[in-house]
């Protein structure tokens, strides 16, 4: 008989490694739903690749903040037990917005930057989800989540960041054939199929930081 896998760490304990695993298998159990999170992230990658570095920037801040805060919020709902209410989506989409302005200015100087500052704060879109806080509550209950233990943060942030980005480029490779068209198809399906495990990733990440807090509380 093949030797079973250990159970999995409780979330106070859980490694970067395990969060990556975990991630993933949401993403099997839950696979349509959590494909459909990558629909904004394509459509934005393939319209930035029609645009210089500046329209890019304007396009991530302006739609793509409200895009991808959508996106982030759905994955918090896919984690939940519980359905959170209206309120809490609408607030935890405001606060992914504001959250996102920051990140594409940080990407201009390079991603890891960007992956400090939403290692530090957010966590504060899934803490509105599932803790039905305020606006001003949620930044700062995230800002508390982050800081509990940053390193695992921002560790299993660039984690994700890494594996989706070098599974993309190797990806966009097998699939292109040579033409602006064909590499724009390759880059829409690319993040489809891939980037719903940054959302998914980051959503889980939020019990890891909350069950540290309350560990130490």
């Amino acid at each position: 008989m093949p030797e079973q896998l250990p159970p999995p760490l409780p979330p106070e304990t859980r490694t970067v490694g395990q969060l990556v695993a975990e991630t993933i298998r949401l993403y099997q159990r839950r696979f349509w739903p959590s494909l459909a999170l990558g629909i904004a992230p394509a459509a934005l990658a393939v319209g930035g690749s029609f645009l210089d570095r500046p329209g890019q920037a304007t396009l991530a801040i302006g739609g793509g903040s409200l895009l991808l805060s959508a996106t982030y919020v759905r994955a918090c709902v896919l984690t939940s037990t519980d359905r959170p209410t209206r309120d809490s989506i609408l607030r935890a989409w405001v606060v992914g917005a504001l959250v996102w302005l920051l990140v594409p200015v940080l990407i201009l100087a390079f991603v890891l930057p960007a992956v400090a500052w939403l290692g530090l704060v957010g966590l504060a879109v899934p803490a509105a989800v599932h803790e039905g806080r305020s606006v001003r509550d949620s930044l700062r209950r995230g800002l508390q989540l982050g800081r509990a233990d940053y390193v695992h943060s921002v560790g299993g942030l660039a984690t994700l960041v890494i594996v989706v980005l070098v599974t993309q480029y190797l990806l966009i490779l097998l699939l292109h054939a040579g033409s602006d068209q064909a590499i724009r198809i390759a880059l829409f399906l690319a993040n489809l199929v891939l980037s719903p495990i940054l959302f998914l990733g980051a959503a889980l990440l939020y019990f890891d930081q909350a069950a540290r807090v309350e560990s130490r509380s």
